[in-house]
C-alpha cells in the first residue's frame, strides 16, 4: 500500500506537466485547427537553450548556480518567446490564410529547423544539471517506508497547476478568453462581428509558445536535462491527448493528459519499461478512434 501511495505520489509532476502542456496545446489548435507538432520542438527548445546558457555561465562567466541557472531559465524562456512570435506572425498566420491545411507543412519544417539549430548551438552535447532541491518533504511513514515529495517535484507541479489554472480563468472570465472563443468557433463571423481575428490568431499562438516554454524549463530543472528526442515525445503524446480529449476545450484536455500521466508512471512502477511508451500510445489511439466524431473542419 506504501509503494503505492508512493507510486501516485510519484506520478503528481508528471500529471501536472501533461496537463499544462495539454492546456497550452489546446489554446492553439482553437485558432489553427490542424495538428501542429512544432509545440513540442518548443518545449525542447526551452530546456536545451537553458542548459546551454547554464553550462556557459558557470564554465565562462564563473557564476554562482544559482545566478547561472537565473541565466539559463531566462535566455531559455527569451527563446522560446521569440521563436513562437516568429513563427506565429511571419510563418503559421500568411500560410493559414491562404490554406490551413499548410499549416501541418510548416510544423514539420518548423522542427527541423529548431531541432538542428539548437543540435549546432550544443555542438551535439548532452548537457546535465546537477541535482537541485531533492531535500525530501515527508507525507506519511507506513511499515517503516517512507512516503513524500523531493522539494523540486513540489515546485514543479505546483507552478504546473498554476498555469493551468490561471489559463483556466482567463479564458472564461476575461474578453481575451471570450475573444478566442469566438475565433475558435467561427472566425468569419467574428471579423464581420468587428473582432481582429489575426491578432486573435497570433496571441493564441504565442500564449501556447509561452506554456510550452516554462513547462519545458520546469521539467529540465526537474530531471536536470532536456533533448529534442523527450520534447518531440512529449508532444506527441500531448496531440494524441488533446486530440481525445477535445481540441477546443483546453481544461478537458488537461485533465485527460493528467489521467495519462498517472497511468504512465504506475505502468512504470507495476510493468516492462521498455513497453511503456509503446503501450500509452496504443491506448491514446485507441481512445482517439473511439471518441472519433464525424465532422467537416473547415
Amino acid at each position: 500500500m506504501a509503494y503505492l501511495l508512493q507510486q501516485l505520489l510519484n506520478a503528481v509532476p508528471v500529471a501536472s506537466l501533461y496537463a499544462c502542456l495539454a492546456f497550452g496545446y489546446a489554446i492553439a489548435f482553437g485558432v489553427t485547427r490542424r495538428p501542429d507538432i512544432s509545440f513540442g520542438a518548443l518545449v525542447a527548445l526551452a530546456g536545451q537553450i537553458c542548459l546551454l546558457f547554464v553550462d556557459y555561465g558557470w564554465g565562462r562567466l564563473y557564476l554562482i548556480l544559482p545566478a547561472a541557472l537565473l541565466l539559463g531559465v531566462l535566455a531559455g524562456f527569451v527563446y522560446a518567446l521569440m521563436v513562437g512570435w516568429t513563427s506565429a506572425r511571419y510563418v503559421m498566420l500568411p500560410l493559414h490564410r491562404r490554406s490551413a491545411n499548410s499549416v501541418i507543412v510548416a510544423s514539420l519544417g518548423l522542427v527541423i529547423l529548431i531541432s538542428e539549430g539548437a543540435r549546432l548551438a550544443l555542438d551535439t552535447r548532452s548537457l546535465w544539471l546537477p541535482p537541485l532541491w531533492q531535500g525530501q518533504i515527508v507525507l506519511a511513514e507506513m511499515d517503516g517506508f517512507t512516503i513524500g515529495f523531493s522539494a523540486i517535484q513540489l515546485i514543479h507541479s505546483a507552478l504546473m497547476v498554476a498555469l493551468v489554472l490561471a489559463g483556466q480563468l482567463v479564458l472564461t472570465r476575461s474578453r481575451a478568453g471570450r475573444l478566442w472563443q469566438s475565433v475558435c468557433q467561427d472566425a468569419f463571423a467574428a471579423r464581420l462581428l468587428g473582432v481582429d481575428a489575426d491578432r486573435v490568431f497570433v496571441v493564441s499562438l504565442l500564449a501556447s509558445a509561452t506554456l510550452a516554454a516554462l513547462a519545458g524549463l520546469s521539467a529540465t530543472l526537474l530531471y536536470g536535462t532536456m533533448d529534442f528526442g523527450m520534447g518531440l515525445m512529449l508532444g506527441l503524446k500531448v496531440v494524441l491527448i488533446a486530440a481525445a480529449g477535445g481540441h477546443f476545450r483546453p481544461m478537458y484536455s488537461a485533465i485527460g493528459a493528467a489521467g495519462i500521466g498517472f497511468a504512465e508512471t504506475l505502468w512504470s512502477a507495476y510493468g516492462p519499461m521498455i513497453w511503456r511508451d509503446a503501450v500509452i500510445m496504443a491506448a491514446l489511439v485507441f481512445l482517439l478512434v473511439l471518441s472519433r466524431r464525424e465532422r467537416i473542419i473547415p
